[in-house]
């Protein structure tokens, strides 16, 4: 087991569960984040979600870490970058695995409803839970330019099935899309060192999307 798993198995047995049924889903779905079309959504993506999600909440006490943490492992556990209902999909997962492990039925929607939430990424109506997990996935929006342009270039490999100009004009939409938003991150979590650095980051892909034109 290499140290993210490793990780990923400590903060599940923490956060989730450590009965045999709970660590067979363990099992289950690292299986799928090791699927081969997983480029940028893998297991180090699931590990840097967490990691943000534990920091975060340290800072920004929220109601429910154990479900945050949930939606963080399931949020992207079904992917398949030419469907357009993976968080759906996942948020099901999601629900049946915590119900098989034996979570409350109402805390296990919970978990389905913060998974959904990953699918727009809306901050201006969400709670403590759901803005905290939202920040987590977006994080990589406010990396170092190097660490940015790797996980660009890992989407664009997920994208592979699309051609260059359909990749430029759908990476663009996306894109400008994002940097319309008034925020990137939720505004009660005062990441404004993020949010520059988001903005950076994507006006720089954006240009270099356009000079290939």
């Amino acid at each position: 087991m290499s140290a993210v798993e490793l990780e990923l198995r400590v903060a599940w047995q923490q956060h989730i569960g450590g009965s045999d049924v709970a660590l067979g889903w363990f099992d289950a779905v690292l299986d799928r984040y090791r699927e081969p079309v997983r480029h940028y959504h893998d297991r180090r993506h699931v590990a840097w979600v967490v990691r943000h999600v534990l920091a975060l909440s340290a800072d920004h006490p929220i109601d429910d870490i154990d479900a945050v943490v949930a939606a963080a492992f399931f949020h992207d556990a079904v992917y398949d970058p030419e469907r357009d209902d993976n968080e759906a999909a996942s948020a099901r997962l999601a629900e049946r695995a915590l119900g098989e492990i034996g979570w409350p039925a109402a805390r296990c929607g919970h978990v389905a409803d913060l998974v959904n939430a990953t699918a727009a990424h809306d901050v201006d109506h969400a709670d403590r839970d759901t803005c905290v997990l939202i920040a987590a996935d977006l994080a990589v929006l406010a990396a170092e330019p190097a660490r940015y342009a790797d996980y660009a270039t890992a989407v664009r490999r997920e994208y592979a099935h699309v051609g260059d100009d359909g990749w430029r004009d759908g990476r663009s939409a996306v894109l400008t899309a994002l940097l319309g938003r008034p925020h990137l991150f939720p505004p009660g979590l005062a990441l404004d060192d993020w949010e520059r650095r988001a903005r950076a980051n994507l006006t720089a892909e954006l240009a270099v999307l356009a000079s290939d034109r």
